[in-house]
């Protein structure tokens, strides 16, 4: 159980979250209705995230992925790699997301999309040759997206593990 009370009302916000969820809301989302103001600038940012980006979408969830396992968030791993597999992620792609999984099973772009992954959210600072690599792969548009999908997914797990939702 979260920390806090999930909440389930019925308000405009809840039912933009519903509409973007297929009709459902989800722990997550039960706890950020405590602020519907909040709550809606999440679906929001994260609805374009999920729907709007021009990355990959094995891209995303990699980098998804590698965010809930450095940071601890097993709930935000358990609702992605669903997605991640639908996304075109094998098993042992998945697996080398884990900490001390076997890389060599991913193409170039995912492991320069890892790298920046695990500086971002380790260091925050992204050293120029890890920058760099990046444009091998993507366009100026995906590295902006990508940068956001880190950042949005950074904010997504440190607020599972503060309040401990879905435990």
């Amino acid at each position: 159980m979260a920390r806090l009370d999930y909440v389930a009302e019925g308000g405009e916000v809840a039912e933009r979250i519903r509409a973007r969820r297929g009709g459902r809301l989800t722990p997550l989302d039960g706890v950020l209705l405590h602020s519907p103001p909040f709550a809606d600038g999440w679906n929001s940012l994260l609805g374009a995230i999920r729907g709007a980006s021009t990355l990959p979408g094995d891209v995303r969830e990699l980098a998804i992925l590698r965010v809930a396992e450095l940071n601890g968030a097993e709930y935000e791993w358990s609702a992605h790699e669903p997605v991640a597999k639908d996304e075109g992620l094998g098993v042992e792609q998945i697996g080398a997301l884990r900490t001390g999984g076997d890389v060599s099973v991913l193409d170039a772009r995912q492991r320069a999309a890892l790298a920046y992954t695990d500086a971002m959210t380790r260091d925050v600072t992204v050293p120029e040759e890890l920058f760099r690599a990046l444009g091998e792969h993507f366009d100026e548009q995906q590295v902006v997206e990508l940068t956001v999908t880190v950042a949005a997914y950074n904010m997504v797990s440190r607020f599972l593990v503060a309040l401990e939702v879905g435990r």
